[in-house]
């Protein structure tokens, strides 16, 4: 039996997301607890800024990181603390950190702003970060990394029928389960429709699209953003808001708020939907996990847009859809401790499996 802390911060900038992870000795996984401690506004905009600005203070960028890193710090603390497990009890935190730039192949990168050593030092636990370089030096994408995971959860739990798992963070990403592994990411998730509630309602998100619903689709400015060159890419790909950003969408002013936000959610769902459409199973089962399935509203479009599939929340495989992606960090640092692959090569494009992760102790 062995104990994993995953840590994640993901593309909508709200908090560090944190899971207390127990793998036994026969590969099954139990999560013991999991937390998210939301970010102040002061940090989620300078973390937004930092993903679209041309030129940013050194200064700025290196503070930004060292608070962040002190939050994934005291997440951990948190968890252990209202666990009662000592440090010692744990083998690795695995840190995504938080993305400021992504640029994929050829020629990629990818930058997340993360200081292990300080999580080490504050913790007391070997911490495993930048876990997308080593996949985008063997030719990946270094991204997405969760299908390596979500093809070892569905094989905890096996399914009578085609299955494919949606990760409805700031940015969407799919994988796609059968003879071969594949997992790209779809485009926007819900970072447009949260930035639109932040800039016109001054509030985090659409609570259970509840906003959206009231609004109008504008097809013709729904059929002008899904003209964007990325949806026509095959895999692997990868994108962020270095595409996909309320300022690169030239929206008018001419459209009601509430308008805007409903054609942001069919962007959404609609994107997600010929991307299956394109790439994935015709029918069968998709699990949905990220805050998106909160969104009432957006759930119900996607199942619209997808007659043929069964919808649901990843819940019903038994992994809760809010904690999905810390969790893979926690078997990513399980997978570098134990010498495996951490990548899937079908889906990043990497020359092959690679270890994925660096070592802080």
């Amino acid at each position: 039996m062995s104990v994993f802390i995953g840590l994640m911060s993901g593309t909508s900038a709200d908090g560090m997301d944190a899971a207390l992870v127990q793998f036994d000795d026969s590969g099954s996984m139990h999560l013991i607890d999991a937390l998210c401690l939301p970010y102040s506004n002061a940090l989620r905009h300078n973390l937004k800024y930092l993903a679209t600005a041309e030129k940013v203070a050194i200064d700025s960028l290196m503070m930004c990181e060292k608070t962040v890193s002190l939050l994934a710090a005291e997440a951990c603390n948190q968890l252990l603390q209202r666990n009662q497990i000592n440090a010692s009890s744990v083998q690795a935190i695995g840190c995504h950190g938080h993305t400021i730039r992504h640029k994929p192949q050829p020629d990629g990168y990818s930058w997340q702003i993360n200081d292990p050593s300080l999580i080490a030092e504050k913790t007391g636990i070997p911490c495993i970060a930048d876990f997308r370089r080593r996949d985008i030096a063997a030719g990946g994408e270094g991204a997405p990394l969760v299908p390596a995971f979500h093809q070892y959860c569905v094989n905890q739990h096996p399914s009578d029928c085609d299955v494919m798992l949606l990760n409805l963070g700031g940015i969407a990403n799919l994988t796609v389960l059968g003879s071969s592994l594949l997992g790209f990411d779809t485009g926007p998730g819900n970072a447009l429709m949260d930035d639109w509630c932040h800039r016109h309602w001054q509030q985090a998100y659409d609570d259970e699209g509840k906003l959206a619903r009231q609004g109008r689709i504008q097809h013709d400015l729904l059929k002008q953003w899904m003209s964007h060159p990325y949806f026509q890419q095959r895999p692997p790909k990868s994108t962020g808001r270095e595409l996909f950003s309320l300022e690169l969408l030239l929206i008018p002013d001419h459209y009601s708020t509430l308008d805007i936000l409903a054609t942001l959610a069919e962007f959404t769902a609609m994107s997600v939907a010929q991307a299956i459409q394109q790439h994935g199973h015709p029918d069968g089962m998709l699990y949905v996990c990220g805050g998106g399935v909160d969104n009432n509203y957006l759930m119900q479009r996607l199942q619209v847009l997808l007659p043929n599939h069964s919808i649901a929340s990843s819940q019903a495989m038994g992994i809760h859809p809010h904690w999905m992606e810390a969790m893979a960090f926690a078997w990513l640092a399980k997978q570098r401790v134990d010498n495996q692959f951490g990548n899937a090569s079908s889906v990043t494009g990497a020359q092959g499996g690679r270890v994925l992760g660096g070592w802080y102790a």
